[in-house]
């Protein structure tokens, strides 16, 4: 019987979600689903000085948001919990008691001020700054006198100092590492929480983590990670270390490139479907062709063998356009209620729906983000009071003579419906010898207060003859009032 595949995120609450620990979460989560396993939820919060409610919050929602559900972790709870790592220092503590009993650690009490001087000695040397070994071979006698008077300690890893530590990586294949390169690194500091790289080996052991897939900057940890498993006697799991994410610099992704949280792309309107997307091409393609992918779809072809070594540049103007697909794809109603926590600042209890629906609708195929659609709907429930100037000097040069013609024409209809309309303005303007913009651009100002808005024959429908006749009234005397011609 294969052995159940178990995969995890687990974020630093140091922050919001970014994307690039989305497109890490994600991956984690597609892989779990297209093998039937499960998906775990871990907060590594042991930076206590930066780790916050607020961030923990903040990660839960994005994933939420981007529909990531975990089958274990917070709020959901499992067999392997705690799921936060500061519920977890008693168990770091066993095990790293345990590595100094068997000889793979060891007590250092070298102070802040010694471990500084040894990295600016090493500095001064042209070397690497790493720890010097002062505490490795301390008799025990010693160190159990400095721990019965109670010298602040932490307790180190004692690395193999000989030979290589081979990382079999199912992206990148073999990668191999000299250990005499690697330092003795801290396993439980000195206020007696776990560093990350032991507390990560202990939990993923501990909750049978099957498949380790993370950033590519995690790949030097490995082989320190790799030697604390071995000395445990852990079974390693399967290590898959993803592309980073750079900017069209071709830097590394940052704010400057926009790459805020990703519950900020919600509230710029972007949809989930269209995010889950785009984070799913970086770094990954199934055949080269297909770009857009619904998640089910992701869950069935995703696969590692697919995911690039290569870095994978962030392009928000694709992910816009992305965005835009998926917003013509959705009905009308759908389309309307996904735009809702958009449009609070309008007075929608004023309307029947099936009248806001149809608004909404009048610039599906016209927007790419549901946050520009308030500004786009705004004159269907405002009057204009004032108009724009470039198109006033364009459209409205022969005085208000256009336009008492247009209100004559549309007072002559007892309801406005869009054919009989389109039929009556086609007839004017070729008994006018005029193009029909030359009737549409005046009248589309007057209505809206600016030169764009969706067909003008649905405006004159979706506004109604009452608000259309008010509005042309109101362009007719600031005509006059302005002197404008």
């Amino acid at each position: 019987m294969c052995q159940e595949v178990r995969v995890r995120f687990a974020p630093s609450p140091t922050g919001y979600l970014h994307v690039g620990g989305a497109r890490t979460a994600l991956f984690n989560w597609l892989y779990a689903k297209n093998k039937g396993g499960k998906f775990i939820l871990r907060i590594e919060d042991t930076d206590l000085a930066r780790s916050t409610d607020e961030s923990t919050e903040a990660i839960l929602q994005g994933l939420s948001w981007l529909g990531l559900d975990w089958d274990e972790g917070p709020g959901k709870g499992g067999d392997y919990g705690p799921y936060y790592q500061t519920q977890r220092r008693d168990l770091y503590l066993e095990y790293a008691k345990k590595l100094v009993e068997q000889g793979s650690a060891y007590w250092c009490f070298c102070t802040p001020e010694e471990l500084a001087a040894q990295r600016e000695e090493a500095k001064q040397k042209g070397l690497p700054p790493r720890y010097s070994g002062t505490c490795r071979d301390l008799p025990q006698e010693e160190v159990e006198k400095r721990l019965r008077e109670g010298h602040s300690a932490t307790i180190r890893m004692k690395v193999q100092k000989t030979g290589s530590t081979s990382v079999a990586d199912l992206i990148r294949g073999s990668v191999e590492f000299q250990n005499d390169v690697l330092d003795d690194f801290v396993l439980i500091k000195s206020d007696g929480m776990a560093a990350y790289n032991f507390a990560v080996v202990i939990d993923d052991a501990l909750m049978k983590i099957t498949h380790v897939i993370r950033g590519e900057d995690h790949l030097s940890n490995t082989p320190k990670q790799i030697q604390i498993y071995q000395a445990l006697g852990f079974p390693l799991p399967e290590f898959a270390h993803i592309p980073m994410i750079l900017g069209p610099d071709r830097a590394r992704l940052s704010k400057r490139h926009g790459a805020t949280s990703v519950t900020q792309y919600q509230d710029d309107g972007y949809l989930h479907e269209a995010m889950v997307n785009y984070l799913a091409l970086l770094g990954w393609a199934y055949d080269g062709t297909q770009t857009l992918f619904s998640q089910q779809e992701l869950v069935e072809k995703f696969s590692l063998e697919k995911v690039s070594k290569n870095p994978a540049i962030f392009d928000g103007k694709k992910l816009t356009w992305m965005n835009g697909q998926y917003l013509r794809e959705l009905s009308a109603e759908e389309f309307y209620q996904r735009a809702l926590p958009y449009l609070e600042d309008l007075p929608l209890q004023q309307y029947p729906e099936s009248w806001l629906i149809e608004v909404a609708a009048s610039y599906q195929t016209r927007i790419e983000l549901l946050s520009e659609l308030p500004q786009r709907v705004e004159f269907f429930f405002t009057d204009p009071v004032e108009y724009d100037e470039k198109a006033v000097n364009k459209h409205w040069k022969n005085g208000t003579a256009d336009l008492e013609k247009l209100r004559e024409l549309l007072a002559g209809f007892p309801t406005f419906q869009e054919e009989p309309l389109e039929e009556a303005f086609r007839s004017t303007a070729e008994a006018e010898g005029k193009k029909l913009g030359q009737l549409i651009h005046p009248l589309r100002l007057a209505l809206t207060g600016s030169s764009v808005s969706p067909g003008i024959f649905q405006v004159l429908v979706l506004l109604g003859k009452e608000t259309v006749i008010r509005r042309l009234d109101h362009a007719l005397a600031y005509l006059a009032q302005t002197g404008a011609d």
